[in-house]
């Protein structure tokens, strides 16, 4: 990763996190609710289940653009949505264009393929969130993939299992970067049926890409999220996928790649 300047990816919380990339910041996903602002999704108890480690303000700071996977209430909240600046610029997947301009945000961009900004290309990619029945009911996802000739590409899956469409952006697009939202999630009238990955296929994302740094993410944050990082790391190690390969965050933390 000889071209990489200086990139770096902060996990906030879930699966809003805060990038560094070609000289801009990217907020993706924002989550700014407080611990038990909203409701269960497991039956377990009132989510987020853990509280932001850190003030919006200072999430917010310096932030040129908001990248939105899906508007789900776990990736962009009403709190993001009060806290965010009215005519700041927001991309996101042309399932979502109606919901968030009734949010009176006046700077939203589509992408319905891919476009240029800023020297950055982002792509969006396609994903599903589950399989069979609970599919109906979890509507469309996107990932994007983030390409510039001065850093490296960056693959954010977004809310998808494993699916062919998950492998032909991994072939496709060959990130030196993949992030995973990893939290094995269910909801309990479909048990049988995961609508995040989890660990085994967090796991084959690594093996599918053996020169790629994975960063798993939106884990112990959500009542309906079985996987933890500890689950995560033993069955990484189990099949021999180092501590350098699969990154596993703490909320807050910070990944300098230099």
């Amino acid at each position: 990763m000889s071209n990489i300047r200086n990139m770096k990816i902060q996990l906030i919380r879930n699966a809003t996190l805060k990038i560094n990339y070609a000289g801009k910041t990217i907020l993706v996903d924002p989550m700014f609710s407080v611990k038990g602002a909203f409701e269960s999704y497991g039956g377990i108890e009132r989510n987020p289940t853990v509280n932001l480690p850190i003030d919006v303000s200072e999430i917010i700071k310096n932030v040129d653009i908001v990248l939105v996977t899906h508007t789900h209430t776990d990736h962009f909240d009403e709190t993001a949505q009060k806290a965010l600046p009215k005519d700041i610029p927001i991309f996101c997947q042309p399932a979502d264009e109606d919901k968030i301009k009734a949010n009176n945000f006046i700077n939203l961009t589509v992408i319905k393929d891919s476009l240029q900004w800023n020297g950055i290309e982002i792509s969006r990619t396609s994903g599903k969130h589950g399989s069979g029945e609970i599919l109906n009911h979890m509507g469309e996802v996107s990932g994007f993939v983030l390409q510039s000739k001065t850093e490296p590409t960056v693959y954010i899956i977004g809310d998808s299992i494993w699916v062919k469409e998950v492998k032909e952006s991994l072939f496709k697009y060959k990130p030196e970067i993949i992030i995973t939202n990893s939290g094995g999630a269910y909801i309990p009238d479909f048990e049988e049926t995961p609508i995040l990955m989890d660990e085994k296929e967090t796991i084959k994302v690594a093996k599918e890409m053996p020169n790629s740094t994975i960063i798993s993410v939106h884990m112990e944050s959500l009542d309906h999220c079985t996987v933890t990082r500890n689950s995560l790391r033993e069955m990484a190690t189990k099949e021999s996928i180092n501590d350098n390969r699969l990154l596993i965050p703490k909320d807050g933390e910070l990944i300098e790649f230099t």
